[in-house]
């Protein structure tokens, strides 16, 4: 059980009238040059058929104030509820795709489908990253770096839904060489 995992809101679709929303925990980065990440879902949920019709999508971090969206949009059905008006989200245009981005996530990752990989009981759509698009509130004005920390992404364990503790360390600091006095 590799755990925690972001909770992130998966948007598909081509048009408004076909918009949809989708939770999902079992999403990643793969690369980091080309940009490339994963999301996996079941072939029998409403947004299957959509984003393997259009071949894209937008992976939107979540946070502490979308925690009861988020788990809602993940209990509900595409057919049977229109999500984006049910939890009073706005669909916002993205750059690369056809496919909304939330304009309430801090941030929305544009993904074009490279490749459909069944596992089984989920199919893996591997994607490129074609655009990303940050909430500038989050940018550090001191290294103009965006900052995850400040937007309190809400991750899932095991069942549950959390928001993020204290920072211990930062990458390298483990081997870090002490500075003299």
């Amino acid at each position: 059980m590799v755990y925690p995992l972001p909770a992130v809101l998966v948007s598909c679709g081509d048009s408004p009238e076909n918009y949809n929303l989708i939770t999902v925990a079992w999403t990643g980065t793969l690369c980091t040059n080309p940009p490339m990440c994963y999301i996996s879902v079941r072939p029998e949920r409403h947004s299957y058929d959509l984003i393997r019709k259009n071949m894209e999508f937008v992976i939107n971090l979540t946070t502490e104030d979308l925690a009861y969206a988020t788990d809602w949009c993940g209990v509900r059905s595409g057919r049977d509820y229109h999500k984006f008006e049910e939890m009073k989200l706005t669909p916002g245009p993205a750059r690369m795709v056809k496919a909304p981005i939330v304009e309430e996530s801090p941030l929305c990752i544009e993904c074009r489908v490279k490749e459909i990989i069944s596992l089984g009981s989920h199919d893996l759509f591997l994607a490129d990253v074609l655009n990303v698009k940050a909430d500038e509130k989050y940018l550090d004005p001191e290294t103009g770096k965006w900052s995850l920390e400040a937007s309190n992404p809400l991750v899932y364990l095991h069942g549950g839904y959390y928001k993020l503790g204290e920072k211990i360390g930062k990458f390298g600091w483990s081997v870090e060489k002490k500075k003299k006095i």
